[in-house]
Order: C-alpha cells, then structure tokens, then sequence
C-alpha cells in the first residue's frame, strides 16, 4: 500500500512541478534595451510661394446646376409657401424615372432636421437631412451638402431637381 501512495505522490510532485517558476525566466532578456534615438528639430520658416502651374491640383467639377442648388436662393413665381411641419413623414419619390421612398423627421441634425431615403439611386442615396428656406425644400447629405432643392408644387407635391440634373419630385 505504501507503493501506491508513493507513486500518488511522485505524480503530484511531478504535475506540480510544472507549474514552478524559476526567477531566472522572467526580468531577464537577451536583447540590449532600446537607446533613446535624436530627434531632428522642427524648422519654421516661410513656404515657397504658389507657382502659376496649376496642373498639381485638379479641376473643379462642372456645375450645371449650380444655381438651382443654392442654398436660400430665390424661388421661382409659381412656388408655394409651406411649413416644416407639412412635410414630417412618409413620401413617394420620383427621381430620374425610378421611384423609392423618403423619410422626414422634425429630430434636429445640425443645421436641419434628420431625413432618409430607401431604395434611391444617386446623390439621394446619401440624404441624411433635410432644410426649408425662401419657400424651398434642400435635401442634404450627410456632410451638409445639398444634394436636391425642391419647391412646392401642389398640395402634397413638391418639384425640383437633384446634384446631377435630374428631376426630382415627391408627393403621397
């Protein structure tokens, strides 16, 4: 019997061994430590004036639209007034012969108020917000862009047009 409790505890001795640490495996290393290196100093000075070659940078896109994208620009004669509140829900929209559907909140989103859009194609994929101003409606992106400026039309139809041209409406 003592051979048993001999072997039980030659196992136990050799299982805890294992689990033994020596103070020589941790704190030492066989790399030097790292040297602190020298830093260049910060220069200051005047740039290089711009050249006249404006080829580095590039070009400006084409705006056709540009001027019915204007923030708070004037409305044409036939545009009608409404308010914020007339346009909070649900809206079909019609955008370049392809309809989806539009979303419009009065929740704050920076300047304007929080809107979305599902099942859209081009720039209204991107709308995220949406403002009145000078009886218009702008769409924006999530970036503050306009991407779309509409007036009202009708009751429950409003007209305009996107960032790429095309004509926009919504209406329900």
């Amino acid at each position: 019997m003592n051979l048993k409790f001999a072997a039980a505890g030659v196992a136990a001795v050799l299982a805890l061994s294992g689990c033994q640490r020596t103070s020589s495996d941790y704190g030492s290393s066989s790399l030097p430590p790292l040297q602190a290196q020298p830093v260049t100093p910060v220069q200051a000075g005047q740039l290089a004036p711009p050249t006249a070659d404006s080829s580095q940078f590039p070009a400006a896109p084409a705006t056709n639209q540009q001027a019915s994208l204007t923030p708070n620009a004037s409305a044409p004669a036939s545009a009608m007034d409404f308010t914020k509140e007339q346009l909070v829900g649900n809206w079909k929209v019609a955008n370049g012969g392809a309809s989806c559907d539009m979303f419009l909140t009065l929740t704050n989103l920076g300047s304007g108020s929080r809107g979305g859009t599902r099942g859209c194609a081009g720039p209204l994929t991107a709308m995220g917000s949406w403002e009145v101003g000078n009886k218009q409606l702008m769409l924006k992106d999530r970036d503050g862009n306009v991407i779309a400026t509409l007036y009202k039309a009708a009751d429950n139809r409003f007209s305009g047009s996107s960032s790429n041209g095309q004509p926009i409406s919504l209406s329900r």
